[in-house]
């Protein structure tokens, strides 16, 4: 249960904590409708599931060579939780959304925008590492592990499209966007305090 507890409050924060697939969200929404962004934001949490799958792989491989090793990426994982935490609390710069209008997405534009955005994001990469090797361990099941990983996918995919029904409505982006730094100081602070319980966890 407290496994499963880590997974969704590091899961949430890191979602809704504004980035480079936020912003490509937003920019869909905002420019193209409702369905495109959407489908961004499918497209984002397909991204996810590539994180996942060579994450579970490299813990398994981890747990099973060394288990000092493993005990260093832990660490490494827990230091960089404080780290992006003490960073989205210091933010202080307005996510920086292009509005340029550009001609319209297909379908599958949609998606592989949204897809090649969290695929390619380091910050995305980082998330789920730094989230399994925190709550993975010998004796977590595959099942399990692969639960973890259709939970943070599917989190992604509940937000952003959510994200994409409220940037549809231009007069909305304004609002959200003129509270991030509130958001930031409430993620970061929760993120430090979750980095440093997780890294002194035994």
């Amino acid at each position: 249960m407290t496994e499963l507890l880590a997974v969704a409050a590091i899961t949430v924060l890191a979602v809704v904590s504004p980035g480079a697939d936020f912003a490509m969200v937003v920019r869909n929404s905002y420019l193209y409708g409702r369905t495109t962004g959407v489908l961004a934001a499918a497209g984002v949490a397909a991204g996810v599931l590539v994180h996942v799958t060579y994450t579970m792989l490299g813990v398994g491989l981890l747990i099973a060579s060394s288990t000092a090793l493993f005990t260093a990426v832990k660490l490494a994982g827990a230091a960089y939780l404080i780290y992006i935490g003490v960073r989205t609390f210091l933010a202080r710069a307005d996510l920086d959304v292009d509005l340029s209008d550009r001609p319209g997405l297909s379908p599958f534009g949609a998606l592989r925008s949204g897809f090649l955005t969290n695929a390619l994001n380091p910050k995305t990469t980082l998330f789920v590492v730094a989230t399994f090797t925190q709550v993975v361990g010998p004796d977590t099941a595959l099942w399990q592990q692969a639960g973890y990983g259709l939970f943070m996918s599917a989190a992604h995919l509940g937000w952003f499209a959510l994200v994409a029904l409220f940037f549809s409505h231009s007069r909305l982006r304004g609002a959200m966007l003129r509270r991030q730094k509130a958001l930031n100081r409430g993620i970061g602070s929760v993120l430090v305090g979750l980095g440093v319980t997780l890294g002194l966890a035994r």
